[in-house]
């Protein structure tokens, strides 16, 4: 039992500052921000893909180029001694993402009767080498990142790191998609 004034407050003081310890939160490892802002680049490009659609009235589920690039993603992968089939996964949700930002901005379009002003790149000359050279860099940064997909924070560095990237609430919602696959919850009892 604690009798002495002092002996109680130095244990409440311990209490205290274990409690605090616990509640402050882990900070966010250097190979996020890379990362998401790559992420983030990506799905900014949707906003050109989706121009060349809006212009070609081509639709926006291209099933073969999804195979292509996937099966591109896991060579890489398997070069880079990665899990092909994880990385396959992340790349399917950079696609499903940035298809998210084109039916949202297409939909926009069409209910304001026209696209914005402004020049198209072309797809397949300018648009698609520029997302092949982010899916190389994305990987590389993937790389850096896999030691901390397991952390319990993971999902909290992610949300913090999420609300600074994005500039609308479209783009928002589709980063969240595209980091859908990074963190790994570790499921007890199996």
């Amino acid at each position: 039992m604690l009798h002495s004034p002092r002996l109680l407050a130095c244990a409440v003081l311990a209490l205290l500052t274990t409690a605090t310890q616990a509640a402050s939160p882990v900070p966010a490892p250097d190979a996020l921000k890379p990362l998401l802002e790559t992420l983030n680049e990506r799905l900014n490009i949707g906003d050109l893909v989706a121009l060349t659609k809006w212009d070609s009235g081509k639709p926006i589920q291209d099933s073969p180029r999804e195979a292509q690039v996937i099966a591109n993603a896991r060579t890489l992968a398997a070069e880079r001694k990665l899990d092909p089939e994880d990385v396959a996964q992340l790349i399917a949700a950079q696609m499903e993402a940035n298809k998210l930002v084109q039916y949202g901005l297409l939909a926009q379009w069409q209910a304001a009767g026209a696209a914005p002003a402004t020049q198209r790149p072309d797809l397949g000359k300018q648009i698609r080498p520029r997302l092949d050279e982010l899916q190389t860099r994305l990987l590389a940064q993937y790389a850096d990142f896999l030691p901390y997909r397991h952390d319990p924070n993971c999902p909290v560095w992610l949300a913090k790191a999420r609300s600074d990237v994005a500039h609308d609430a479209l783009h928002e919602l589709a980063l969240v998609r595209a980091t859908g696959e990074l963190c790994v919850r570790a499921v007890e009892g199996l």
